[in-house]
């Protein structure tokens, strides 16, 4: 590939998706965009780039869906999923009581094995969540990994990858060499095709946002724009979640650190008019792998 060829495809993704790629990383154009070219019958990226330069929208698309990174597994990190029983559920429940809805919005869901999880967890608190209305949304730039999370269909090795065991057996059934989710807990999570540098407010506001190992990918421009959208979707009294190794600190003064909660933010200036007692996490979740 030459370096004309990796600046306009660099350039492309930054422009489309906000993924930003630096010249160490043309291996991984390379090995994730070798297989699309191959399927347009083309011989080289040379002739890829100028196919792109026409216009092809549906191969844009295909691009910036094979560049998207889609590493998932259930309940991953385990600690965000302990940290929503413990303190977020119990807030929200103080918080929502006049309502008794809530609303989850899971940013970038992949193949949908986080919304899941959460779902999983929530299903677990049915007898604190008795005539509660809740609601997960879940979504993701790419139209193909949002099909398989539809689906709920994934392999032994997937759900080995941090799924308890009475999780396996309580919401999933055998099919074949695969495991499927029960129907009646896919209905529970609502899919939809999202680019994050798009206008977000037609999902509405969310009582708790999962935006999880997602920002490591922009640059610091990006991460803010992002996360100023993000904070237009959050409840004043709401909780965001981002990944271990990402932070709001230095990026945006719309979100500050929940304090004693690593990984919890909330919108910057917020006092909590109620309490929380911190609930022990169920055996079903405290020794589950990340």
């Amino acid at each position: 590939m030459s370096p004309h060829d990796f600046a306009y495809l660099a350039g492309l993704l930054k422009q489309r998706s906000g993924l930003i790629l630096t010249a160490d990383k043309e291996y991984l154009l390379e090995s994730r965009l070798r297989p699309l070219i191959r399927s347009r019958g083309l011989t080289d990226f040379r002739e890829f780039v100028n196919a792109l330069r026409t216009g092809d929208r549906a191969l844009i698309d295909d691009v910036v869906e094979a560049m998207t990174t889609n590493e998932t597994s259930f309940f991953r990190d385990i600690k965000p999923f302990q940290l929503v029983r413990s303190f977020v559920l119990p807030a929200l429940l103080a918080a929502r009581a006049d309502t008794r809805q809530l609303r989850i919005w899971c940013a970038a869901c992949s193949t949908g094995q986080e919304p899941y999880s959460l779902a999983m967890v929530l299903d677990d608190e049915r007898v604190r969540l008795e005539g509660w209305t809740w609601q997960i949304v879940a979504t993701d730039i790419a139209p193909s990994v949002l099909a398989k999370a539809r689906n709920g269909l994934y392999s032994q090795f997937e759900v080995q990858r941090g799924l308890p065991t009475p999780m396996l057996l309580k919401h999933f059934t055998k099919s074949g060499d695969s495991w499927q989710l029960k129907e009646e807990m896919r209905r529970k999570v609502m899919f939809r095709t999202v680019n994050l540098l798009d206008d977000l407010r037609g999902l509405g506001r969310f009582d708790l946002i999962f935006l999880r190992n997602v920002l490591i990918y922009f640059d610091p421009p990006t991460k803010s724009v992002i996360l100023e959208k993000v904070s237009r979707q959050l409840a004043t009294d709401g909780f965001l979640f981002l990944g271990g190794a990402e932070t709001v600190i230095g990026v945006t003064q719309a979100f500050e650190p929940v304090p004693d909660q690593r990984g919890i933010y909330r919108p910057t200036g917020t006092t909590p008019t109620f309490a929380v007692a911190s609930q022990p996490a169920r055996p079903g979740l405290a020794g589950v792998r990340a």
